[in-house]
């Protein structure tokens, strides 16, 4: 049972994004609870939808979902990394388009026992797949002071990083750390009480150690470009972020397929496999409505980037 439904952010501007036909095969790398895939399944009588997930919880509730629109939908349950083998298990080799929001769900972030939040206390685990084996207190409590410093900078950008990492070091010699809230004191003493609630550094360390617990940041470099290449002729890819350190990834990974090579620049005859595979529909993200904001406050840091194959 889920007790706070996730709420689709951006999803009327996502499924307009995707020019969505009747009989297209589409892919929503991030299925969550169904929000997005349930209007892509309305509008698809005769397509398919393949819908990826790593969270159990998150497949079984959307399952039921989709099973009262329509029954043309195979869920799978792997993280979008893989997506290309995946779909090529399931004979699926062209796409006509791809939506990946890549934020997490309300019931993930509420759910204290899954250690998503520095809010509640729990267990430090921020797995998304509960079938994983390393889990954020596995990270703080076995990573150097110099491994540690790394993921809170690159990951947090948190300029106190190799402070917090050695907090850390030195409140584990006495005992592990197992709860989120031991954590944030940890952190807290790690910066002083006036940098602590000045700039709450608990929130980036806490997204730092969920992107190395999940391997996000991987995952989208490894996705993206074989989205791209999977990608029929006038098929789009919708991609919703929510912290700079993912846009920039999918900026960088959309200019990188949609600029033609510097060296061949200005010439009349491009060779062929030097054209650019994609467009970008949007050069600037698209950013939720005041009203959406309102309604959702954690929409507030979303950007949409949309591009085409050509």
């Amino acid at each position: 049972m889920v007790s706070n439904m996730h709420y689709a952010v951006m999803k009327k501007e996502a499924i307009e994004a995707l020019n969505i036909k009747e009989d297209g095969i589409y892919v929503d790398a991030t299925l969550g609870y169904a929000g997005d895939s349930s209007e892509i399944l309305k509008r698809i009588k005769k397509g398919y939808l393949f819908a990826f997930d790593a969270d159990t919880d998150a497949i079984q509730y959307s399952h039921h979902q989709l099973m009262n629109i329509a029954s043309n939908f195979t869920i799978i349950h792997a993280n979008f990394s893989d997506l290309k083998e995946e779909l090529t298990k399931h004979n699926c080799n062209l796409v006509d388009g791809f939506l990946f929001d890549l934020g997490l769900s309300s019931p993930e972030i509420d759910n204290k026992e899954r250690g998503f939040s520095f809010m509640n206390d729990a267990p430090l685990d921020m797995r998304m797949n509960k079938e994983a084996k390393v889990t954020a207190q596995d990270i703080v409590n076995t990573y150097s002071e110099e491994q540690l410093t790394k993921i809170f900078y690159e990951y947090g950008e948190e300029s106190n990083s190799s402070k917090i990492a050695h907090g850390i070091i030195s409140a584990r010699r006495k005992k592990a750390i197992i709860t989120t809230l031991e954590l944030v004191e940890i952190i807290k003493n790690s910066v002083g009480a006036n940098y602590f609630f000045k700039h709450h550094p608990e929130r980036v360390i806490f997204q730092a150690l969920r992107i190395e617990v999940n391997h996000e940041l991987d995952a989208i470099k490894k996705a993206l470009p074989d989205a791209i290449k999977m990608l029929k002729k006038g098929g789009r890819i919708c991609v919703i972020t929510f912290h700079s350190l993912e846009d920039r990834i999918v900026k960088n990974i959309f200019r990188e397929y949609s600029e033609v090579d510097p060296i061949f620049k200005g010439m009349p005859d491009i060779p062929k496999e030097y054209e650019p595979l994609i467009k970008l529909v949007n050069k600037k993200p698209l950013l939720p409505s005041e009203e959406e904001i309102n309604e959702n406050p954690r929409s507030k840091s979303a950007k949409m980037r949309i591009i085409e194959r050509i």
